[in-house]
């Protein structure tokens, strides 16, 4: 559950990651910090999470706690790609950017099963 919880800091969910580099003259409309919170839908994760997130150059960036491996991205058309894990827990989600509010859905699985749900998020 912490990983699908911790997933949607990136929660851009929110797919697999895109680990290139951003093509060449990204356009850096979604630089900036975000907040997200995910909300689960399905399965027994908490009911809600809310984190700050990194945009920079098309990558998805938290700051937060060490144990956390996040990859992800944002292409120049907004698309998220994001994955998440801590351990043998890990999260996926995929969504849009747009101006200054985003929206995408996740599905992770934690210590207690499968959890999805989808997630928001508005630049801060």
């Amino acid at each position: 559950m912490r990983t699908v919880k911790l997933a949607l800091v990136a929660t851009f969910a929110l797919g697999a990651a895109m680990a290139s580099n951003p093509p060449a003259g990204h356009a850096a409309t979604t630089d900036g910090n975000w907040n997200v919170t995910i909300i689960t839908e399905k399965g027994t994760c908490d009911r809600t999470y809310s984190y700050n997130v990194d945009v920079s150059n098309g990558r998805v960036i938290y700051r937060g706690s060490t144990f956390i491996k996040l990859a992800g991205t944002v292409a120049p058309d907004g698309l998220v790609k994001v994955n998440i894990s801590a351990g043998n827990q890990g999260a996926s989600g995929t969504g849009r950017l747009s101006g200054s509010e985003g929206t995408g859905v996740w599905r992770g699985r934690g210590t207690a099963g499968a959890c999805a749900g989808r997630w928001e998020a508005v630049r801060l």
